[in-house]
């Protein structure tokens, strides 16, 4: 998996690339349907394809996400939908009538803390690494989680030399 600073900077391109391709294809799907059925329908595809390159290309899995990490993935993009919407309603219960610079301070500030926050769901549970590790069946919780991990080697062969 690429270092952390390596992983934002590809999950902000990646992210941010697709964000603005929503934001193009809403307003043209938009001529054809209803806008909140065609802004509906982009955040399913761009959740999908977001998805897709975040296991690919922003933390380098070198496998395609499976169906976990989708639905992981979108429950932490609806969590961001969700921190965002109630960003905007706090503004708009605290000032009635803000300006576009409030609007759009409030709204920035809410997303790119989201995104922080996405980040680091999809980097500690959603792609992270799992090692499954044996431990005995007798162990304390701690004990399974520092068990090394079984050797797959006999004794013996641990000792022999690799060459004769």
């Amino acid at each position: 998996m690429p270092g952390p600073l390596s992983s934002f900077a590809r999950f902000v391109v990646c992210g941010g690339g697709v964000g603005l391709l929503s934001s193009a294809a809403v307003p043209l799907l938009a001529a054809a349907m209803p806008w909140a059925l065609a802004n509906a329908l982009v955040t399913v595809v761009s959740t999908l394809l977001c998805t897709e390159l975040h296991a690919l290309f922003t933390f380098g899995t070198g496998r395609r996400p499976g169906l976990r990490q989708h639905l992981q993935s979108s429950g932490s993009a609806g969590a961001a939908y969700l921190a965002t919407t109630a960003a905007m309603l706090v503004l708009h219960a605290v000032q009635p009538s803000p300006t576009l610079l409030w609007e759009q301070g409030v709204y920035l500030t809410a997303s790119g803390l989201a995104g922080i926050g996405r980040f680091l769901v999809l980097r500690l549970f959603v792609f992270a690494e799992r090692k499954k590790q044996a431990a005995p069946a007798n162990a304390t919780p701690a004990q399974a989680l520092s068990a090394p991990a079984p050797s797959t080697q006999t004794p013996s062969a641990r000792t022999t030399p690799a060459h004769p």
